[in-house]
């Protein structure tokens, strides 16, 4: 592939969501072809077929690179000997006499993706270097469109006719994703929480010291149609409460304290499911002590890029402290890992949580290594603030809506709390204060050094509950 097609997939990668290193110097060191669909090369015949599918991944030089060295993005590519107007928003260059896109915005290239998954003999023409591994039996409905979901922002996912979702990996990493492990390992138990797994899409490991094992691709699940966001859902519920503004949280129709009671049911249940089908250990002094220490590099790392979390850096340490303090030992197991409303959904019959890969810039065996349920916990009350007060900051500061915000946000926690506590029999508030103190800070502290590079707009969210969390009592109450 020439330097200058490099150059191009260069340009259009700068512009994409899930690209990391926006903002920053890149070069694409070289556009890696893992296979063709559906086989041969560029050019070869495709029984009068318009559509080639390119399944590549980028690998970035340099400074726009994590750690300095390279970072491998996929993106599949179509080739296509006419151009249609309609895929120009996806247009990459042009190649070999061929128009190239980025193939997840082409119908026809996510079809042929989709039927390398569980499309049966002829249409399955997935061949090594690529490895299919369905779970479930599931027919396309080819007479509905596909569509590019715009929410994702390290990942990106299409609706594929009305019933299944594929999410396509983008920055990939040797080694099982954590998304596919643990939905394989729910789907075939036959979890009620979970969205559940169709099938992956596996390669061999790239060459040149990029590390062993394969490379999970894609993920093809069911899609629930008729769910909605809880994210959406929660905003929803605050906005009602601020066209009130005299009213309290519990006076509004729109109160979303019974739904946040549900959730806690559901993560719950979920975290048993967890427990049980995946690996779990405790920990005791030693790997507290440790767990402390990290958290502690994080926050000293975070007080260089966010200065004012240097006045409560002492505070928030002694958080982390007290969790060498404790005298018995902490059960740990595989968790979410990101858990907060946008990774759940409200169905007719109850919430589900999705996507376990965990935080997407964080290494894979952090994403993997086992830790307390807490953790999760900890991110949903984080994220029933982020809720209320991100629509507090939008308008600009409303005294009078800024304590109806701490009113839902508290209301919810309890409420979110009340429901983990009656499935599961752990008392949050008080035997475990210790341990949901230090990761609520944990939490904020990564929330900062986010919006001071994100939304710095956003930044007194987090830095509003570092000030909070700095005055509670280390294992006492709220």
């Amino acid at each position: 592939m020439s330097d200058n097609f490099a150059a191009l997939v260069g340009d259009y990668i700068a512009n994409q969501r899930w690209f990391a290193g926006k903002g920053r110097g890149h070069t694409v060191r070289t556009v890696r072809t893992l296979a063709w669909l559906p086989g041969g090369g560029p050019g070869a015949a495709t029984d009068g077929a318009d559509v080639r599918v390119q399944v590549a991944v980028v690998e970035v030089d340099a400074e726009a690179a994590a750690d300095g060295g390279v970072d491998p993005y996929q993106l599949p590519l179509s080739h296509r000997t006419e151009r249609p107007p309609q895929l120009e928003h996806a247009y990459v260059g042009e190649w070999d006499g061929r128009h190239v896109y980025d193939a997840l915005h082409d119908r026809d290239a996510v079809e042929m993706l989709v039927a390398g998954l569980i499309g049966p003999e002829p249409a399955n023409r997935v061949l090594p270097p690529l490895h299919a591994h369905p779970v479930a039996e599931r027919a396309v409905d080819h007479a509905q469109p596909t569509i590019m979901l715009t929410g994702e922002q390290s990942n990106s996912s299409v609706v594929v006719g009305s019933h299944l979702l594929l999410k396509v990996f983008r920055r990939v990493t040797p080694g099982r994703n954590p998304d596919i492990e643990v939905l394989e390992a729910l789907t075939r138990a036959g979890s009620h929480e979970i969205v559940p797994l169709v099938g992956w899409l596996e390669a061999d490991a790239l060459p040149a010291g990029t590390g062993a094992g394969g490379l999970d691709l894609a993920m093809l699940s069911d899609f629930l149609r008729t769910a909605t966001d809880g994210w959406d859902l929660a905003l929803t519920s605050v906005r009602d409460l601020f066209a009130e503004r005299d009213l309290h949280p519990d006076e509004v129709g729109g109160d979303f304290a019974s739904e946040s009671e549900r959730l806690g049911v559901t993560t719950a249940r979920l975290h048993d499911e967890l427990a049980r089908h995946l690996p779990r250990s405790t920990w005791g002094r030693d790997e507290l002590l440790a767990a402390a220490a990290r958290m502690r590099r994080r926050l000293h790392a975070a007080v260089g890029e966010v200065p004012e979390l240097a006045a409560h850096a002492g505070a928030l340490s002694g958080a982390f402290d007290s969790l060498g303090e404790l005298d018995v030992p902490v059960a740990v197991q595989r968790v979410h890992g990101d858990f907060h409303l946008g990774q759940t959904l409200r169905t007719i019959d109850g919430w589900r949580v999705i996507d376990f890969e965990g935080e997407p810039a964080t290494p894979l065996a952090e994403r993997t290594a086992l830790d307390s349920p807490v953790r999760d916990i900890a991110g949903m009350l984080r994220s029933f603030e982020y809720a209320a007060q991100s629509q507090w900051a939008d308008l600009l500061g409303d005294h009078q809506l800024a304590q109806r915000a701490l009113e839902w946000s508290e209301r919810n926690r309890r409420s979110f709390l009340t429901g983990y506590a009656a499935e599961s029999g752990a008392d949050l508030d008080r035997e475990q204060a210790v341990l949901l103190r230090a990761y609520e800070t944990d939490k904020a502290v990564y929330e900062a050094v986010y919006e001071a590079r994100n939304r710095p707009s956003w930044l007194p969210i987090p830095l509003r509950a570092v000030s909070r969390l700095a005055q509670l009592v280390p294992g006492g109450a709220r």
